[in-house]
C-alpha cells in the first residue's frame, strides 16, 4: 500500500499545484520556462503513475474487504462509468452541448469514473485508490470553477453543434463498450461484463 500511496501523492499533488499554489506555478513558468515546467511536471507524474500502477497491484495482491457491494451498485457504477466516458470525450469534441453546459467534462468525468469504482468495489485499496481521484477532482472541479467566475469565463453562451454532440456521445459510447467488454479484462484481469 506504500508504493500507492506515495505514487498518489506525488502524481495527485502535482495536478493539484493550480488548485492550491497557482502563483508559486506561475512564477516557477516565469523563471525556468514553460519547457523545463512541462517536462520536469511530465517526468514525475509518471513516476507517480508507474509508482500507483505498481503500488496498486501489490496491493490487490492481499485485498481487504471493506463491505460487500450489492449486485444492483455494479450496474450502476457500470452507467455512472458510461457517463465519465461520454464526458471524456466531450473535453476533446469542439462545440458539442456537454462542454458548453459543464465547462470541465475532462475532471467531470474523473469524478464520475472515481465515484463508480468507490461504489461497485469496496476494498481498501480500491476505496484509497479512486478516493484519492474522487477527492482530487471535486477540489479541481470546484477550483477550475471558481476560476472561471473570477475570469468572467462562461457567462457567454458558446456556439454549438447537435453533430458535434451526438459524435461526442457516440464515441463516449463506443470507447465504454471497447473497454468494458475487451479491455478492461486485458489491463486490469476484471471483466465487468
Amino acid at each position: 500500500m506504500t508504493y500507492l500511496v506515495v505514487g498518489l501523492v506525488l502524481f495527485l499533488g502535482l495536478h493539484s499545484v493550480r488548485i492550491f499554489a497557482d502563483g508559486w506555478r506561475s512564477r516557477v513558468l516565469q523563471a525556468r520556462g514553460e519547457g523545463m515546467y512541462k517536462g520536469a511536471y511530465s517526468l514525475l507524474s509518471l513516476l507517480g503513475l508507474g509508482l500507483i500502477i505498481y503500488g496498486f497491484g501489490v496491493a490487490r495482491e492481499t485485498p481487504v474487504l471493506l463491505w460487500s457491494p450489492p449486485v444492483a451498485m455494479r450496474h450502476g457504477g457500470s452507467l455512472l462509468v458510461l457517463f465519465s466516458f461520454i464526458f471524456l470525450v466531450a473535453a476533446y469534441v469542439p462545440r458539442n452541448a456537454i462542454k458548453a453546459r459543464v465547462h470541465h467534462p475532462m475532471v467531470l468525468g474523473v469524478k464520475t469514473w472515481a465515484l463508480a469504482h468507490v461504489l461497485m468495489t469496496g476494498r481498501v485499496e480500491t476505496a484509497v485508490l479512486f478516493g484519492a481521484f474522487l477527492l482530487w477532482a471535486v477540489l479541481d472541479f470546484v477550483s477550475l470553477r471558481k476560476r472561471d467566475r473570477a475570469q468572467g469565463a462562461g457567462s457567454g453562451t458558446p456556439e454549438v453543434s447537435m453533430a458535434a454532440t451526438v459524435l461526442t456521445v457516440a464515441v463516449g459510447v463506443g470507447a465504454y463498450a471497447l473497454f468494458a467488454v475487451v479491455l478492461h479484462g486485458m489491463l486490469i484481469g476484471i471483466r465487468p461484463f
